[in-house]
């Protein structure tokens, strides 16, 4: 399942869920603010004592003018009514001297203190959640009670209205939701801007290289694993641009080699017919001259069968199945071997050879074919760098565990925007304008083919030239 489509429906619900909360939570704070409910505090005899202290004060200090002064009787009557109140004021003895309800003195009225005076707030608790309270009134000036006030109080006085703990919850529960939805849509955001929209140009990326577009840089601003990600994949595509242009350049080679051996050949190929046919004419009137003609052939020949074994070696190389067989040999009689029929083969082309003084006489694990053909492939490479006059020059020692085998010679050198590619395949150089119709001769796979053989034998191949001064390649065999 795609991500954008997963994310779309859970984002949904959750914003559902968000909804439905918020509404249950509005709902059950509408119910509990219809239904707030009055609330005794503890300490709500002190709160009594508050509401009617304005009335006691006014008893104690006139206690004794109560029965007798209308001004006191009125102002005692109209504060009761202000705050709602029934008042009774009596003597120590329970008679009736002030009553807020009544219009009259109630003199003859006479209370009995032991059912009447409450002075819990509990216990003197009434009908309608009315409240009696009895409270001593004290003279102020000897400090002797002259009476008691009795108070019938309505529980809203005595009470406050305490609304529930629930609205503070609930707008904490509000702001928690609210922050919830800004970090569901700061999610949302995201994952849409850092994940998907850089996943969806990883994707265009990926098809324009799958259409062989290579050139498009995949690039992120951010460092970060997206980053990284698009870091690592535009490296994927140098590394696939690099190696598509590698075998542009391989497969071009390898139609210009097939070209240039199909050319390379038709030449030898034709002189050798012509000879041929003017044999068969009888051109030639005598033996020398039909042994002169033999050796063009062979020369001709020759320079076909080496084609064909360079186009052979190249071919089981990219099928990895060159056939190296490297045998314990002495050194000595392998490589007199191979290098007495050199000798001739380089001085007809006027250039004087050189033969190791002295050749080390040591068991050496080689493939004697393979080695023959790879000093083979560095003398022509030499004899394409000289001239009439120059030396080839083949030396042979022994250094610690190896045989360092070298061939050098006193050609023009090789220029140095040549020496990084020698050793690559099809690579044929520049050659100076002296020895251009030699140096194009050949297929550009001799010295790749010796760099193969010579790491099939675990040795090293390498080289130094200076223009002007000749070119000296050695390679190593390692001592059994």
């Amino acid at each position: 399942m795609y991500w954008r489509n997963w994310f779309k429906p859970w984002f949904a619900s959750a914003i559902a869920c968000i909804v439905i909360m918020g509404g249950c939570g509005a709902f059950i704070q509408y119910r509990l603010s219809a239904t707030e409910q009055d609330v005794l505090p503890d300490e709500v005899v002190n709160q009594a004592r508050i509401e009617i202290s304005r009335i006691m004060l006014v008893l104690e200090q006139h206690h004794t003018e109560v029965s007798s002064q209308n001004r006191i009787r009125e102002e005692l009557r109209k504060w009761s009514e202000e705050k709602q109140l029934h008042l009774q004021y009596t003597g120590l003895d329970g008679t009736l001297l002030f009553d807020s309800s009544a219009p009259h003195s109630m003199n003859k009225d006479k209370l009995n203190l032991k059912s009447d005076l409450h002075y819990d707030l509990y216990s003197s608790k009434t009908a309608q959640e009315r409240f009696k309270l009895a409270f001593p009134v004290v003279d102020p000036e000897s400090g002797v009670q002259a009476g008691n006030a009795i108070f019938t109080l309505p529980g809203s006085l005595l009470a406050y209205r305490q609304t529930a703990s629930f609205p503070a919850m609930f707008t904490l529960l509000m702001i928690a939701l609210f922050l919830l939805l800004l970090l569901l849509f700061r999610l949302r955001y995201k994952i849409n801007h850092d994940l998907l929209y850089p996943v969806n140009g990883l994707k265009d990326h990926a098809e324009a290289i799958l259409k062989g577009n290579y050139g498009q840089k995949a690039e992120y601003a951010k460092q970060d694993e997206i980053g990284e990600v698009y870091a690592v994949f535009d490296q994927m595509r140098s590394e696939i641009m690099t190696l598509s242009m590698q075998k542009e350049a391989q497969s071009k080679a390898q139609k210009e080699l097939i070209s240039n051996i199909s050319h390379d050949l038709k030449t030898p190929l034709t002189i050798v017919k012509a000879y041929i046919e003017a044999i068969r004419e009888g051109v030639c009137s005598d033996l020398p001259a039909v042994m002169a003609y033999m050796e063009i052939m062979q020369a001709q020949a020759n320079k076909m069968a080496m084609l064909v074994e360079d186009l052979l070696v190249h071919a089981l190389r990219d099928l990895d199945q060159i056939s190296v067989h490297p045998v314990e040999h002495y050194s000595k009689e392998i490589f007199e071997s191979i290098l007495r029929p050199m000798g001739p083969y380089i001085r007809t082309a006027g250039v004087e050879f050189t033969e190791p003084s002295e050749i080390p006489n040591v068991l050496i694990r080689i493939d004697p074919v393979r080695i023959e053909q790879l000093l083979s492939n560095l003398i022509a490479n030499a004899l394409k760098h000289t001239s009439a006059g120059d030396t080839i020059r083949v030396a042979i020692v022994q250094e610690q565990h190896q045989l360092t085998v070298t061939v050098s010679d006193t050609g023009e050198g090789i220029l140095p925007q040549d020496m990084p590619f020698i050793f690559e395949r099809y690579f044929q150089g520049h050659a100076p304008s002296q020895l251009e119709k030699r140096f194009n001769e050949g297929s550009g796979l001799g010295l790749s083919i010796c760099k193969h053989i010579i790491e099939a034998h675990h040795g090293t191949i390498s080289f130094k030239s200076a223009k002007h001064q000749g070119t000296e390649f050695y390679f190593t065999l390692p001592i059994s």
